[in-house]
């Protein structure tokens, strides 16, 4: 049985941006499909693979048969073809499809459609109303393109009301009641909003569901993220009055897919921290660098597909002379890595605050990204020392200090900063967040024997996570 599904698509046009493997997850129908279609998330299983770099995607995946199966995705519907028996939507070859594109774009060779894969076509001829041929829809693309987001943006309203309502009914019942209900309570509610194209809300969502009955704290915790979830959905029936930057920030949060875009910056990025977060069977890269003549800190954010980790790797403590493309949105820090020009000397630690300073300078970020996490930040002249069931970086010149983030105790990468700093200040790259400050990168004050430390652009970093 061949089966498809998803929502309406548009004649060929500009490239649609690439989908991220937070993205594509939220889209699985439940937690087996997640499951499953990142066992297909790698090369191994797929041949054939290509794209018309205008939204379709094809492969065959190989299955228990001895015919594989034929598997396209339109992504901007989104919708899914694929002769496999599953009832799901989107089913795990769709899915695994996906998550190889998301870690691995170059294993989608451009071209046209493979005939078994001229499904696509027939939808866009539909979605066009004409059968002609690609020149002949060509002057209709942009009505087709606004109408396709306008009809995406009512079934993202949708779901907004209706996650609203679910929310109005969670709290008039009682946060106790989401106890009883388990997880499945939450799972439903993301199945919902990945029907109303909104997979940032799906994951939002399912986050709520991993903090029922995590202990002590859990219902204020609770409490706290269905306030930020209600605050977004407010900001997205409210959009059309939000400045720019904001709305764009609400549509990323949301989960609609945003490309990098604006004029390219070229500087000397020294390379602060790299580390790998898994989220399943998949690992998320992320890369701090800082610009020597822009002053701005940028984040490259990558994924590997499952069993490989992401192919985008810079080694801590150097710099390179290379261009990078800010994403959309206020208070967005992500940025795509471009041309590179060659590598540079490294600069030595990027301008510092005082510890007393930084709650202020998260405070600000969150102006900007009100859904913020944590903010990077460097510090300047702090020492770690114990406090309480934690541990603290106080300031070297006053008495103030900030937490240690509870998610760093336990990673070995705290000890490299107690030993570093030898009970002497020290300069340490991290994030600053409602849950305090999460060190990624350190660097060496120098032999304290020589009285003095070492010249800043002489001093190496050394990563702590």
């Amino acid at each position: 049985m061949q089966l498809s599904h998803g929502g309406e698509t548009s004649p060929a046009a500009a490239p649609v941006a690439r989908w991220s493997v937070e993205q594509v997850l939220a889209l699985a129908p439940d937690a087996a499909s997640r499951t499953a279609g990142g066992r297909l998330g790698t090369a191994g299983p797929w041949s054939g693979t290509g794209g018309d770099g205008a939204g379709a995607v094809w492969g065959l995946c190989e299955g228990s048969g001895s015919t594989p199966y034929r598997t396209v995705v339109d992504l901007t519907g989104p919708a899914y073809h694929c002769s496999c028996p599953s009832r799901k939507f989107p089913c795990k070859h769709a899915l695994g499809l996906l998550l190889l594109r998301a870690a691995d774009e170059a294993a989608f060779r451009r071209s046209d459609p493979a005939d078994w894969a001229a499904w696509i076509e027939g939808r866009r001829r539909r979605a066009d109303g004409s059968p002609g041929s690609g020149a002949a829809r060509e002057p209709t693309s942009t009505d087709a393109a606004r109408k396709r987001a306008e009809r995406r943006a009512a079934r993202v309203t949708a779901g907004v009301r209706e996650l609203e309502q679910r929310l109005s009914d969670l709290l008039r019942g009682g946060l106790a009641t989401t106890e009883r209900a388990g997880y499945g309570l939450w799972e439903e509610t993301a199945a919902r909003m990945v029907d109303a194209q909104a997979p940032g809300l799906a994951a939002r969502v399912r986050e709520l569901g991993a903090i029922t009955g995590s202990g002590p704290g859990g219902p204020v915790r609770l409490l706290e993220e269905c306030g930020l979830l209600h605050l977004l959905d407010t900001a997205w029936l409210g959009r059309e009055r939000l400045p720019e930057p904001l709305a764009a920030t609400v549509r990323t949060r949301v989960g609609l897919p945003a490309s990098a875009e604006g004029p390219p910056v070229r500087d000397h990025w020294s390379v602060l921290a790299q580390y790998d977060t898994p989220d399943g069977r998949i690992v998320a890269r992320r890369i701090w660098l800082y610009g020597r003549d822009s002053h701005r800190t940028a984040l490259l954010l990558s994924f590997g597909a499952p069993g490989r980790p992401p192919a985008q790797a810079l080694p801590v403590g150097t710099a390179i002379d290379a261009e990078l493309t800010p994403y959309p949105g206020g208070g967005q820090l992500r940025a795509e890595l471009g041309e590179q020009f060659g590598a540079v000397p490294p600069a030595g630690p990027p301008p510092g605050i005082a510890a007393a300073e930084a709650p202020a300078v998260y405070g600000n970020a969150l102006r900007d990204d009100p859904w913020l996490d944590a903010w990077p930040v460097v510090l300047r002249d702090v020492i770690p020392v114990p406090a309480g069931d934690g541990w603290q970086l106080a300031d070297a010149r006053s008495a103030s200090a900030v937490p240690i983030s509870p998610a760093a105790l336990s990673r070995p990468g705290l000890w490299k900063l107690v030993a570093l700093s030898g009970g002497g200040p020290v300069t340490v790259f991290g994030e600053i967040g409602h849950r305090g400050f999460d060190p990624y990168a350190a660097w060496d004050p120098g032999d304290p024997e020589e009285g003095e430390a070492a010249p800043a652009a002489a001093r190496s970093v050394v990563p702590l996570v």
